[in-house]
C-alpha cells in the first residue's frame, strides 16, 4: 500500500475524507488542508478521475530528518531516482515549508534539483531537463518540524480545473468548492436544484455531473501520472472505460440556473456545452425580482456577491434583502443554501438560518447558511 495525500481547501478536510473513503481509500486521516490515505496504483488513478473536492493527489515516497542543506541534499541523493526519472524525462521541483536553517523555498527546491541531477550525472553521464510548465515529473518537497516530506504530484494541474469551464464570470467559485457546497447541502439527485444567481454556471453544472455520475477527470487532457516511468496505460484506459460506462443519460430531477446578466448566462450555456450538459441543465436570463420557484419543492443553492461585484455596500444590502424576500415569498416548501463572506450582508436576508457551516472561499472565511422555507 502506498501513502498518499490529497490537498483540499481549508475546512473541507472532513467531507473530502468521506469522499475518499467512498472511492476505496484506506487508513483515511483528515489533516490541515488535506487528507492522508493509503491505497494501490489503481486507487491513485481512480481518485484522480473521480474525486470532486481535492486539488491534488500526492504520492509520498519518503520522509527523513532534515536540519540543514546538507541533510536535505544527502536525503535526496539516498533515494534511487532511476525508478521515478530517466534522463529523457523532464522534471520540476516545488518546495513549501521551512526549518530553522532552511527558510527559503527557492533555495530548498534548488538543493533538491541539484541532488537529483548529480545522481543522474553519476549514473548516466547525462541529466533530465527542467520544465516548470509541463514537467514529466513534479517533485514536491515540504519542510516542517525538522523533517522533509518528499512527494510526487500525480495530478499535474490542479484537479479543480475540470477542463469544461474556459468561460467564467466575475469571482467564480472553484469547481471543487462548488462540489463541496453541494455535498454539504445534502442535496440528492432526486431533488430539483436551482441557482438563481448562477453566474457562469458552476454550481448547476457540478450538480449535473454528480447526478449523471460523470467523473470530473474525464474532461482533462492529462494527469501528471501519465508521464511517470511506471504508468500503466492499460489499467488507466480500463478505468476510463468503466467511468464512461457509468454515465447516465437522463437527470433524475431538473437542474436549473438563472442570472440577470445575459453575458454570463451565455458563458454558463457555453460551459454546459463543453461538459456535455447543454441538453440537460437549463439556464436562463432572469432578474432576481422575477424569480419564482419552478417546482413545489427542491434545493436552492447560490453564491451571491459579497465583495465589490455590485458596487456599494448599500447596493449589496438591498440585494440581500431582496434575496431574502424572494426566498420567503416564492420558495415555500424548499430548502435554501446561501454562501456569504459578509455577516452584515447575511443578516439583511432577514431569515433565521437553521444551520451555518464555516467554509473558506480561498482565504476568506464564509458561512454556508441553510434556510428551511415553510
Amino acid at each position: 500500500m502506498n501513502q498518499y495525500f490529497a490537498t483540499v481547501g481549508r475546512g473541507l478536510e472532513a467531507i473530502a475524507a468521506q469522499e475518499l473513503e467512498q472511492l476505496g481509500a484506506q487508513a483515511v486521516e483528515p489533516q490541515f488542508c488535506g487528507v492522508a490515505f493509503q491505497g494501490d496504483r489503481e486507487l491513485l488513478y481512480k481518485v484522480n478521475l473521480w474525486a470532486r473536492i481535492p486539488f491534488r493527489i500526492l504520492w509520498e515516497i519518503d520522509q527523513f530528518p532534515c536540519w540543514d542543506a546538507t541533510d536535505l541534499y544527502e536525503g535526496i541523493r539516498d533515494i534511487d531516482w532511476t525508478y521515478f526519472l530517466t534522463p529523457d524525462r523532464s522534471f520540476a521541483v516545488s518546495a513549501t515549508g521551512k526549518t530553522d536553517r532552511l527558510n527559503h523555498s527557492h533555495f530548498t527546491a534548488l538543493q533538491v534539483k541539484n541532488a537529483i541531477v548529480d545522481q543522474q550525472w553519476e549514473q548516466f553521464g547525462e541529466r533530465s531537463p527542467i520544465d516548470t510548465e509541463r514537467p514529466d515529473l513534479l517533485v514536491r518537497v515540504h519542510l516542517a518540524q525538522e523533517r522533509c516530506s518528499l512527494s510526487l504530484d500525480s495530478s499535474g494541474s490542479s484537479l479543480h480545473r475540470r477542463g469544461y469551464r474556459p468561460a467564467v464570470g466575475l469571482a467564480p467559485l472553484k469547481e471543487s468548492l462548488a462540489a463541496a457546497l453541494i455535498q454539504l447541502s445534502g442535496w440528492e439527485s432526486s431533488q430539483m436544484l436551482y441557482d438563481p444567481l448562477c453566474g457562469s454556471g458552476t454550481l448547476p453544472l457540478e450538480a449535473g455531473l454528480m447526478a449523471l455520475q460523470i467523473a470530473p477527470g474525464l474532461f482533462r487532457d492529462r494527469f501528471g501520472f501519465e508521464s511517470w516511468c511506471d504508468f500503466d496505460a492499460q489499467l488507466f484506459e480500463t478505468l476510463c472505460q468503466q467511468a464512461q460506462a457509468r454515465r447516465l443519460e437522463v437527470l433524475p430531477a431538473p437542474i436549473w440556473g438563472s442570472d440577470r446578466e445575459a453575458a454570463v448566462v451565455d458563458q454558463a450555456i457555453a460551459n454546459a456545452e463543453n461538459s456535455g450538459l447543454a441538453e440537460r441543465v437549463y439556464f436562463s436570463q432572469l432578474d432576481l425580482s422575477d424569480v419564482v420557484a419552478p417546482a413545489d419543492s427542491g434545493v436552492l443553492i447560490c453564491n451571491p456577491p459579497y465583495g465589490e461585484r455590485l458596487g456599494s455596500d448599500s447596493d449589496l444590502g438591498a440585494f440581500y434583502k431582496q434575496l431574502g424576500d424572494v426566498l420567503k415569498q416564492q420558495f415555500k416548501g424548499w430548502t435554501a443554501f446561501v454562501l456569504s463572506g459578509n455577516k452584515e450582508l447575511a443578516r439583511a436576508i432577514g431569515l433565521k438560518s437553521a444551520q451555518r457551516t464555516p467554509v473558506y472561499n480561498g482565504g476568506l472565511l464564509c458561512q454556508l447558511m441553510k434556510y428551511e422555507l415553510y
